[in-house]
């Protein structure tokens, strides 16, 4: 996918015009928020916090051990017949996947919900090789015939309506006109069967890898998870090089915080655990699984100040929680991952250059850190990589020529307090809209009045006051 994150001050202003879109990623994102919340703390607040802050040591730890736990992940998975390969970049990953498609003939696939996948493009690499390529979430299958792209990590069609869903169906899939939701569910179900039963590869992510065990650990709600993972002969998993654990009873602990993030389900409705291919005395499941460790990116942000940032288990839930995502959406940041995670980790994994505005495209309410089931300091990070912007000259030089003047009158205490009695006088001057750069404020708020006094004249004076009282 390409990455359009510069273009976010004109995709939010589309997105704000948009009243059906508002109206739809604003109620999907404060339900997912209201659910999230009750979900966590059913037990009580302090057992919901304990919890978040478990599973915050367990994912720093992996982070801590990550290059020793790949090893072990490695060796594992292939005592358990996977056959594993790293990909460095989403080139090689692609390439990766055709040589298995070319070594099985495979001419037909299904894939399961992945954000791994659509960050290499995966899909258009395989369609352009000849390949059939079904995604079978009903989220993604609605993007896929809509030629859309996910709005949201856990929610792909958060930003679409049912009367717009309804219509891709009806003009792009052929299903006969209906406004039953379940009707509608069922006409998916029963095409997307038809190609469970015929594709000869299954594509799946991976939310967890166990080092200890060698298992690839999947989460679902729909069961096409299931059929992508079992019924084609050949099982391909892409999965982030962060994604790996240490040990079974940690995936225990953060298996609990991801649905109760990211759905508001204590557990989601499958939990897989996938522990290689079919054995000789199993009559079902794949002939062969392949698991794909991709960096892309990764690494440098391991060793940099924002490793934090990988701690992420893509439960969605700061999207939910974002005054800024609400009301523009997720198409409006530009590329694979939206709202305030995908603000830091867009920049990171494709330069700063190629998304100067995601960084400001925060309140920084602090939300985003409060929901978080591993604790990241997502507020942090946007500060650091604002930071980042003005020291490699990406910021507006206007900007900073204004930050420089202001830093020269305020911080010199006579121009600082010649400043304020300029203010005070000029403020009864200045017309309810200011004019060029300075409209930004004005357009949606009232100058406020300026104090008769300073802060200093009103602190000496009570002071004065308080002295003569005494």
């Amino acid at each position: 996918m390409k990455v359009r994150a510069n273009d976010f001050l004109q995709a939010a202003r589309s997105a704000l015009d948009d009243a059906d879109l508002r109206s739809a990623v604003t109620f999907g994102a404060e339900l997912g928020y209201s659910k999230r919340q009750a979900a966590m703390y059913a037990e009580g607040k302090a057992y919901g916090e304990a919890l978040r802050a478990q599973a915050a040591v367990i994912k720093r730890k992996a982070l801590n051990r990550l290059p020793e736990l790949l090893f072990q992940a490695e060796e594992n998975l292939q005592r358990n017949g996977f056959e594993v390969l790293w990909a460095c970049d989403a080139d090689e990953a692609n390439r990766q996947v055709l040589e298995i498609v070319h070594t099985h003939g495979v001419r037909s696939v299904v894939k399961s919900k992945s954000m791994v996948t659509e960050e290499v493009a995966l899909n258009q690499a395989l369609e352009l090789d000849g390949v059939e390529v079904v995604e079978t979430d009903l989220g993604e299958y609605i993007v896929q015939i809509s030629d859309d792209a996910p709005s949201h990590i856990v929610v792909p069609v958060v930003h679409r309506t049912k009367a717009s869903i309804r219509k891709s169906f009806e003009e792009e899939a052929g299903m006969p006109p209906t406004e039953d939701v379940g009707e509608m569910t069922a006409f998916a179900r029963s095409h997307l069967r038809e190609k469970f039963l015929s594709a000869d590869m299954g594509v799946s992510g991976g939310n967890f890898i166990i080092a200890e065990t060698g298992s690839l650990c999947l989460v679902a709600n729909e069961g096409n998870a299931r059929m992508v993972t079992s019924l084609p002969r050949v099982h391909v998993a892409l999965v982030g090089i962060e994604k790996v654990v240490s040990t079974l009873e940690d995936y225990a602990t953060l298996t609990q915080v991801l649905p109760r993030s990211a759905t508001g389900q204590t557990i989601t409705v499958y939990t897989h655990l996938i522990n290689g291919p079919r054995r000789t005395d199993e009559g079902d499941g794949p002939e062969h699984v392949y698991v794909i460790f991709v960096d892309n990116g990764r690494s440098q942000i391991y060793n940099s100040k924002y490793v934090e940032a990988l701690a992420c288990i893509r439960c969605g839930a700061c999207l939910n929680a974002c005054p800024v995502y609400k009301i523009t959406g997720g198409h409006a940041y530009g590329w694979v991952y939206p709202g305030p995670i995908g603000a830091v980790i867009t920049p990171l994994l494709n330069g700063l250059d190629q998304a100067k505005p995601l960084p400001n495209a925060s309140s920084l309410c602090g939300l985003c850190k409060d929901v978080c089931p591993v604790e990241i300091d997502l507020p942090g990070m946007l500060l650091e990589l604002r930071s980042d912007l003005v020291e490699e000259k990406h910021s507006p030089r206007a900007w900073d020529l204004a930050l420089k003047l202001w830093s020269w009158l305020w911080r010199d205490p006579t121009k600082y307090a010649l400043m304020g009695v300029l203010g005070a006088w000029g403020g009864k001057l200045l017309p309810d809209k200011l004019p060029g750069i300075l409209g930004g404020w004005t357009k949606s708020r009232m100058l406020p009045e300026f104090s008769k006094k300073s802060f200093r004249q009103q602190w000496q004076q009570h002071q004065l006051e308080r002295g003569e009282n005494e």
